[in-house]
């Protein structure tokens, strides 16, 4: 079982990942898994030439309404495609503040379900989320992987709310239930993918390639995920062959229930895991363990993951993922 100080050998710079950190998972010696952060090992890539804008119409099957690109990915006022699902958006949800406060639903969705590169917020204790905005505003919470540019984003979010816009978020998303948004499958591949803005997407075509020891977690439909960020379009995490019953061991050997209630669906301020996003877990436990994250409650955690092995840390993620929220 491979250390997280042990050292990964990787020889592609490329944002193709086929192929990569099959055996070991991490994007550079000794540092965070690859697989948990989605930033490509190597030197960040040459930037391709600018396209020209795409000022199509785009649609969602079954949906009447229509939005553009910029429309869609408006950081101060993105599309809600489907506005019968959720209550009224707070002003700072949905529109945000300028320069610095992005809409909160461009990132986490209107429904609060967000993506594989970020953080599903739907359903977390009200005091739990105004914690974590005020671990980032502080400096408390930080990432392991310093080239992962939205917790940047995040900081300085948190840094432009005011308390009234924090409690109004945690609010309108803590009233929301988490429900199954990721299915986990054991499997000895996953399909072969590339990586763009975090999110690993999978392929044209049918080709896989072997898993390893890692969680490869991709958007059931690409497109709708990364184009039309569709709240509605949920995710599937490839997880190694035995991974739900070695996780399940060792949270009851750390007792994981303890904090995080019965099943892991939380209690009081501590949230609920149950279902969230394995990339997600893997990262907040990794940057725990490696003091990036360090806000009020992180003491809890630390004597747990001080100890773990990446791979501990990997089934640990994977098991909490396929728990019914």
């Amino acid at each position: 079982m491979k250390s997280i100080s042990g050292i990964a050998i990787l020889g592609i710079g490329s944002l193709l990942v086929a192929g990569i950190c099959v055996a070991a998972g991490n994007g550079s010696p000794a540092g965070p898994p690859f697989w948990a952060y989605g930033v490509p090992p190597g030197p960040p890539p040459t930037p391709a030439a600018a396209a020209a804008p795409d000022t199509s119409v785009k649609h969602l099957p079954g949906n009447s309404l229509e939005f553009t690109r910029a429309q869609i990915s408006n950081g101060f006022g993105p599309a809600d495609w489907y506005p019968g699902d959720h209550p009224t958006m707070p002003d700072v949800v949905a529109h945000g503040k300028m320069p610095d406060v992005r809409a909160c639903s461009l990132c986490h969705y209107p429904n609060g379900k967000g993506r594989a590169e970020n953080a599903g917020v739907a359903g977390l204790p009200k005091d739990y989320f105004i914690q974590q905005l005020m671990d980032f505003r502080n400096g408390d919470r930080k990432s392991a992987e310093p080239r992962k540019g939205n917790t940047e984003v995040m900081i300085k979010i948190a840094k432009g709310m005011t308390p009234e816009e924090m409690n109004a978020a945690a609010e309108y998303f803590g009233a929301m239930k988490w429900t199954p948004w990721i299915k986990v499958v054991e499997s000895k591949t996953a399909p072969k993918t590339r990586v763009q803005n975090g999110l690993f997407l999978k392929l044209e075509g049918e080709e896989t390639e072997p898993l390893g020891q890692r969680i490869i977690e991709v958007p059931l439909n690409a497109e709708a995920t990364e184009v039309l960020r569709d709240p509605h379009s949920g995710f599937t995490a490839y997880a190694p062959v035995g991974s739900l019953k070695k996780g399940e061991a060792l949270a009851k050997t750390k007792q994981c229930a303890v904090c995080h209630g019965p099943d892991l669906r939380g209690i009081g301020p501590v949230p609920g895991i149950a279902g969230r996003s394995p990339s997600y877990l893997m990262r907040q436990m990794y940057d725990m363990q490696q003091g990036a994250r360090k806000g009020v409650w992180s003491g809890l955690m630390k004597p747990v993951v001080a100890n773990l092995t990446e791979d501990d840390l990997m089934v640990l993620a994977a098991y909490a993922a396929a728990q019914t929220p």
